[in-house]
């Protein structure tokens, strides 16, 4: 048999690009172990004359951000009929839209918190939600921009006014969940376990996701087993709402300390997880029987145009 040659898309121009590479790195010494060619591509702008030149049978897409993981790329690869990992053009672009992704979740009866999303100069003028809440780009990943304003402070945060802002014009309000953070992912059609996070930081923001040391992940959860299957249960409606193919994770906040039943909130899906030695979804994986080798063949294998 021919071995399939894997392209694995990595780096790219958004935020996240530090992170992409070394997910993109990882995949690519993995699935060269399991006996597949593989070519790195850092990816430009010239990105179709780059996959042209190298014609692979596969794209493994390690991007990760936007134009990587919002369906800007997967639509190129359907244009030249290259199958790709993860999802496809719809889900991914809105998985990226936070406030889109919602208004899924919502029709599909699944909990999400009271937001708004409005222009940046808008919030940035005053508090437009009662703190504590939070403050977000509406299609950024990885916790990048990410403020929580806290109950008693007296106005948004001065770096939403910053003439370096370049995280699009456009922030999401959400209301702050206190507790606990949770994830859980899907690989294909199977439903992984559910890991707490406990981020050194003030929340999971993008140095405890991928600074070493950033965070401690316990698994599973220590949650009630009825909460433990709800997290699972919409973990995978989420992912089948939006569409979504191949692995996913779904994050959540879970507030055990009010009073009476726990409130879980489901905050977004992750289309492209990182797979960086500090990321959540090969350690999942690795917790299902899955090692890394065997996740990001799977995943190849999985590979598909029209997702």
């Amino acid at each position: 048999m021919t071995r399939k040659h894997v392209a694995v898309l990595k780096g790219g121009w958004s935020p996240e690009r530090e992170v992409s590479l070394v997910s993109g790195r990882g995949c690519a010494d993995a699935l060269r172990q399991h006996g597949y060619r593989v070519t790195e591509i850092d990816a430009g702008r010239d990105l179709a004359d780059q996959l042209l030149k190298v014609k692979p049978d596969v794209v493994f897409n390690a991007l990760h951000g936007r134009w990587g993981e919002d369906g800007c790329v997967q639509g190129l690869l359907e244009i030249l009929s290259i199958p790709y990992t993860h999802s496809g053009v719809l889900a991914s672009a809105l998985a990226m839209h936070k406030e889109r992704a919602k208004a899924v979740f919502r029709s599909a009866g699944l909990p999400v918190a009271e937001s708004l999303v409005l222009p940046r100069e808008e919030a940035a003028k005053g508090h437009v939600m009662e703190p504590p809440y939070v403050i977000k780009p509406v299609n950024q990943g990885s916790s990048v921009g990410v403020f929580i304003v806290r109950k008693g402070e007296n106005r948004p945060p001065v770096e939403l006014t910053s003439s370096d802002w370049d995280l699009g014009e456009e922030v999401m309000v959400e209301r702050f969940i206190a507790g606990r953070e949770l994830t859980c992912a899907v690989m294909g059609e199977e439903i992984l376990g559910v890991t707490e996070i406990f981020a050194s930081t003030v929340f999971y923001d993008y140095e405890a996701k991928y600074a070493a040391g950033g965070s401690r992940h316990e698994f599973p959860a220590r949650i009630d087993a009825d909460d433990y299957a709800e997290v699972q249960r919409v973990t995978l409606a989420a992912h089948r709402a939006l569409g979504c193919r191949g692995v996913s994770r779904a994050d959540f906040r879970f507030d055990d300390t009010r009073k009476g039943k726990p409130e879980l909130i489901l905050l977004e899906v992750n289309t492209q997880p990182g797979m960086t030695p500090t990321s959540l979804v090969p350690e999942l994986a690795n917790l299902a029987g899955y090692s890394y080798g065997e996740l990001v063949s799977w995943m190849v294998e999985d590979a598909s145009c029209d997702r």
